[in-house]
């Protein structure tokens, strides 16, 4: 069994894995760590949890075998440097510590976007894994980076639930701001786009690694990011012009082609909707061509696919187990 440890376990992401992980065949839970909550039992805090687990929340790391960071942005590096970790120990950071820079203490992180890294993510030690826009994101563009179909600027409009912006609440996440409402924030300024155009711009590249040339020659990426008023999920509007000679069957070609050797992400030939992988690892994607652009709707469950779902993926391939181990999860249809 491998030994695993959730640093920040008390948030949306780190109860996430616990329930993923809990019923993983292949994992132990030996620590669930929080600076808050110390000797709180697990099913407490995550009240869906109770009768599932008798675990508690601690401060041991109890020598894990792979540790994931669940931890606010930036404070990844911190824990490292304050913290006692075997050099054997695998980390998968949730954050977005080392997105764009995978070198930090000996470590090397690598960017763990499975549909496109799979390889290179077996032979990992330490993961960065990405972020739920930049992943619904990029499996949108994935198929067109790597075929060289990128040749204008792309226009995405995305809107997400409000876990995505973690359990402590704020102005713009309580219910009675959020209910009922739409708002738009980061404006063409959200932190994902760097990670964005830095692995697109290695796509494009055919494999180039050098941090200082990738995503140079990637368009522009005008996004503009909606708060929604719905608890989980990201519907990602994403177009781009389209190239001469292909049409709409021919770009669902490629996309089907792309993805065929992909457990969880799909091209549908009908529009897809959040209810149709919210609670699953799916990513699941529809491109047509109107008056001259090429349109992909993709959706992925924000807290799954997008975060704690993608991390077991990853421990998954980096461990040698089956890539869906504990992640065939049931959908809700309504």
């Amino acid at each position: 069994m491998i030994r695993a440890a959730i640093a920040g376990a008390t948030g949306y992401t780190g109860g996430e894995l616990l329930r993923i992980l809990l019923n993983h065949p292949e994992v132990q839970v030996v620590a669930a760590t929080t600076t808050s909550s110390e000797g709180t039992p697990v099913s407490s805090v995550h009240r869906d949890l109770y009768g599932e687990t008798e675990l508690a929340f601690g401060t041991d790391l109890n020598d894990p075998d792979v540790l994931f960071l669940c931890l606010g942005h930036g404070i990844s590096r911190e824990f490292l440097d304050t913290h006692e970790i075997s050099p054997s120990c695998r980390i998968i950071d949730l954050g977005n510590d080392f997105r764009l820079d995978g070198n930090y203490n000996g470590r090397n992180f690598v960017y763990g976007l499975c549909e496109c890294a799979k390889e290179e993510i077996k032979k990992a030690h330490d993961i960065a894994n990405p972020g739920c826009f930049a992943t619904a994101i990029q499996i949108a563009l994935l198929p067109l980076a790597a075929n060289g179909l990128i040749n204008d600027e792309i226009h995405v409009t995305a809107i997400t639930g409000s876990t995505g912006a973690g359990k402590k609440p704020g102005e713009t996440t309580h219910f009675s701001y959020r209910d009922n409402n739409l708002s738009i924030y980061k404006l063409f300024t959200h932190q994902h786009l760097g990670e964005i155009r830095q692995n697109i711009g290695k796509i494009m590249a055919n494999g180039e690694q050098s941090a200082s040339s990738a995503g140079a020659d990637v368009p522009a990426v005008n996004f503009v990011p909606f708060r929604g008023d719905f608890t989980r999920g990201i519907f990602a509007s994403v177009y781009t012009r389209a190239a001469e000679g292909m049409d709409t069957e021919a770009y669902q070609q490629l996309y089907n082609d792309y993805y065929a050797g992909s457990p969880f992400v799909f091209h549908s030939k009908e529009p897809v909707s959040l209810k149709e992988v919210v609670n699953t690892n799916k990513g699941l994607l529809h491109a047509e061509i109107h008056d001259g652009y090429i349109h992909i709707s993709s959706v992925i469950d924000n807290l799954v696919k997008g975060a704690a779902g993608q991390a077991v993926q990853n421990m998954n391939l980096m461990f040698g187990l089956d890539e869906t181990a504990g992640l065939r999860l049931k959908p809700s249809a309504f």
